[in-house]
């Protein structure tokens, strides 16, 4: 969607400056390879480039990417209708990092890598009549989850089952409804010593306790194939009815319920607070970013470009005239013909939003073993899933073998 909307409003951008925009576009199967690929070599080819917050982990400690505060702050190149401070504050931060491992994002030594773009909180999506029929209430809990799905999966038929979540190996599937839920229970994938020595923080008596939920949720309530479900086979079951609700990205809710999907028009949104005790939702969030190579043979040019595509007046065109969700502009949620589309058509996203913006941001720990550690975590939750091994001793054994690679490379 955001690159949608940007191809739709360019002729705005080549009137404004004179610039001629030169894209390519990629699935995103194929799209970080290329990315990397790029930039690994040095290449002038991509001026700026979408990105997740994760990748620039990766791409900023070496060297790949440049520090947007030297733009961000330069009056001279930025205008002051920019508003860099009407950007959502959790979502501004998870996309700065001051490279040291373990270092907080967002802290005040930290470099811009990025700028967000769009964004994705994960809580519920759910098909209201396949509730109303299973006399089934919108979860307020980890334990109301546990137990509505498992009604749902019992009490709607057809084959339908009780709640979508991701479950391949890979990184992907911890960090969506996993990670919010995981997270709003204060657990952590890594403690940070005073001294900066990372060590693994998922074999707490608090995390092996919620592992026994989730776990039990996906082999009562889950898909048969769970292990081979990624971003798409939980929209598309959710969007063919083959599900009751998944636990997963709004925006993933939003475009399941509209388009040609068999519910379109049938799902509505929630947050969701799986600890009793929060105060609120607090969801791991997945920002898709705009960056700047460093070999970017333009850099003024290439800042012109991304300041007006995360501008004020193109995020409002793609809100309000295109899908472009979710904005990253505090002051878009606020506008009226926004708020309104939304709550035409998408029952509870605009009350989902305002509920979970405030605790939203990225939950994981940066340092540069973050797709390994991540994809690790996955596999054993497979295995756990699959009875292969017993949740305490799986999790003592991933704290083992994640402590064991983080002093092999320097880190622990």
């Amino acid at each position: 969607p955001y690159a949608d909307a940007m191809i739709a409003d360019l002729d705005n951008f080549k009137q404004l400056t004179g610039m001629n925009v030169v894209y390519d576009v990629f699935p995103e199967d194929v799209y970080f390879d290329k990315v990397t690929a790029a930039l690994s070599a040095s290449s002038s080819e991509y001026d700026a480039f979408m990105t997740g917050a994760y990748m620039t982990w990766t791409y900023g400690p070496a060297g790949w990417i440049t520090d947007l505060n030297e733009w961000i702050k330069d009056p001279a190149k930025t205008n002051p209708k920019y508003a860099w401070d009407d950007f959502l504050p959790g979502v501004k931060n998870s996309c700065a990092w001051n490279g040291k491992p373990g270092g907080a994002l967002g802290s005040e030594d930290a470099k811009q890598w990025c700028i967000p773009w769009g964004f994705e909180q994960n809580n519920i999506t759910y098909n209201k009549a396949m509730f109303d029929k299973a006399g089934v209430k919108v979860p307020g809990s980890m334990d109301e989850m546990v137990a509505a799905a498992a009604k749902l999966t019992k009490d709607v038929g057809g084959g339908v089952y009780g709640i979508g979540v991701r479950g391949s190996r890979s990184w992907a599937t911890i960090h969506p409804g996993f990670l919010s839920a995981y997270a709003n229970f204060d657990q952590k994938d890594l403690n940070v010593s005073a001294d900066g020595k990372l060590s693994a923080a998922m074999n707490t008596a608090e995390s092996k306790a919620f592992h026994k939920q989730w776990v039990q949720m996906i082999q009562e309530s889950g898909p048969k194939d769970w292990s081979t479900y990624t971003w798409y086979q939980v929209g598309t079951d959710l969007g063919a009815g083959a599900s009751a609700m998944i636990f997963d990205a709004d925006i993933l809710g939003y475009f399941m319920n509209g388009g040609t999907n068999k519910m379109a028009g049938q799902l509505a949104f929630a947050g969701f607070k799986a600890n009793p005790a929060a105060k609120a939702p607090t969801p791991n969030i997945w920002i898709w970013s705009l960056s700047m190579s460093n070999f970017s043979k333009d850099k003024d040019a290439t800042w012109y470009f991304m300041q007006w595509a995360s501008g004020l007046d193109h995020c409002l065109f793609g809100a309000t005239k295109m899908d472009f969700v979710n904005p990253v502009r505090q002051s878009v949620w606020k506008d009226e013909v926004f708020r309104e589309k939304l709550n035409k058509s998408y029952p509870g996203y605009v009350e989902m939003f305002d509920a979970s913006a405030p605790g939203a941001s990225i939950k994981f720990t940066a340092q540069p073993l973050f797709f390994d550690l991540t994809t690790e975590w996955a596999a054993t939750l497979q295995k756990m899933v699959a009875k292969e091994v017993p949740i305490d001793e799986g999790l003592d054994k991933l704290a083992e073998s994640i402590n064991g690679q983080l002093k092999e490379a320097g880190l622990g």
